[in-house]
């Protein structure tokens, strides 16, 4: 066995952050990120995926029936995903972010509790890119 050391890679001291600051995982989670908000954002106009509609007088026949609110929430989830895909003001998308993740994991929390896990998905990774992107947020906090 032939050793040579200057291609000798210590792999044991690679941590958590060291793999988040990789610009290529952090790329892929913004891909991971942008998708649903996309999709989803973008079937709220389109109506590409099939769903049943929700009882009357529920919450979301509540917010159907303002005329206003789905598509103000439809255009708060596609802005940002494009932004996270384009890799353009990621840390605005980011910070914008972060009021729908909280309030989408308080909906499945109250009214839809057998599907938070794609919610949490969200939250997680919204949460993983600001850490990531940590340094764009420094100066809103001194």
């Amino acid at each position: 066995m032939l050793y040579f050391s200057n291609l000798y890679v210590k792999v044991t001291n690679i941590n958590l952050k060291t793999l988040i600051m990789n610009s290529k995982v952090t790329m892929v989670l913004r891909i991971i990120l942008a998708i649903p908000l996309l999709v989803f954002g973008l079937n709220k106009f389109l109506h590409f995926i099939p769903m049943d509609a929700p009882p009357t007088g529920s919450f979301m026949d509540a917010l159907i029936q303002t005329g206003y609110m789905m598509p103000l929430i439809a255009i708060s989830e596609i802005i940002p995903g494009l932004l996270l895909l384009i890799n353009k003001w990621v840390g605005l998308a980011l910070v914008w972010l972060v009021p729908i993740s909280v309030n989408i994991i308080i909906f499945h929390m109250k009214f839809d509790m057998s599907s938070i896990a794609p919610a949490a998905l969200i939250a997680i990774l919204n949460l993983v890119l600001i850490y990531a992107y940590w340094g764009k947020f420094k100066t809103l906090f001194n």
